[in-house]
């Protein structure tokens, strides 16, 4: 299987380029030599053949040859906003999710998380998810990054929220353990394939009780995944299973 690479940076068929310092570092760590092909992708749509013509010490330089339109991704557009779970499960679970086929990622700061993040040590972090979602679309195959967002406190988050457009509705679903909730599958039953979803997940713990209800104000829906009290991480990517398979 050609080795397959990000590059964040216009593209066109024929063109001579020099590839971004990240991935011009991840080429030299495989040991790759002119001559070589692999396959680009810059989150535009499709990926592009490519032909290594120089190996610097620092820098590599490749030949675009032809597009393809290859898409993989879902129909629907999926956003997960959750709770920060501990250490690092965050890395696995955006990991996991942009395999899934997650089109963006809401860290948030929650009453019960144990993760908090500010100023530069949160930003350092978003870059570091930033680039796990960009390992995982070059091993899964996915020709379009999820964005994570820099971590938010939650009521914050929540204010924030546009109104939900009735030209363009949004599902916003809560996972809840608390009585009351609806199962998530009945509630994708009857959603049309390209309407978009929002999930809210807490981290381990889950919501508190008022944070519940600050969502559930923001047009949240309490959802239940089964009867089983799942792990942050566990509930949060079967969330997205199951509204990425209908």
């Amino acid at each position: 299987m050609t080795a397959r690479f990000f590059a964040d940076m216009p593209m066109a068929a024929g063109a001579t380029l020099s590839l971004p310092d990240s991935t011009a570092r991840h080429v030299q760590v495989l040991r790759m030599q002119p001559g070589q092909s692999i396959t680009l992708f810059n989150g535009q749509g499709g990926e592009w053949d490519a032909t290594i013509t120089r190996m610097g010490r620092s820098d590599v330089d490749v030949c675009l040859g032809a597009h393809h339109a290859s898409e993989r991704e879902a129909g629907r557009s999926v956003q997960l906003a959750l709770g920060m779970p501990a250490n690092e499960r965050m890395d696995w679970l955006i990991e996991k999710a942009t395999e899934i086929g997650v089109n963006s990622l809401q860290p948030l700061h929650t009453s019960r998380s144990v993760l908090r993040l500010s100023g530069e040590r949160a930003e350092k972090k978003q870059n570091h998810w930033q680039s796990v979602a960009v390992a995982a679309c070059e091993q899964c195959g996915g020709n379009r990054v999820p964005t994570v967002a820099l971590v938010r406190d939650l009521a914050a988050w929540l204010k924030a929220l546009p109104p939900i457009d009735p030209q363009a509705p949004v599902l916003r679903c809560l996972l809840s353990l608390a009585d009351g909730t609806q199962p998530l599958a009945l509630m994708l039953a009857n959603l049309p394939v390209n309407a978009a979803v929002c999930f809210l997940s807490g981290p381990e713990g889950g919501l508190n009780a008022q944070e519940e209800t600050l969502a559930i104000a923001s047009g949240f829906t309490p959802v239940t995944l089964g009867p089983r009290v799942l792990r942050a991480e566990t509930a949060a990517l079967t969330a997205l299973i199951l509204a990425l398979s209908r």
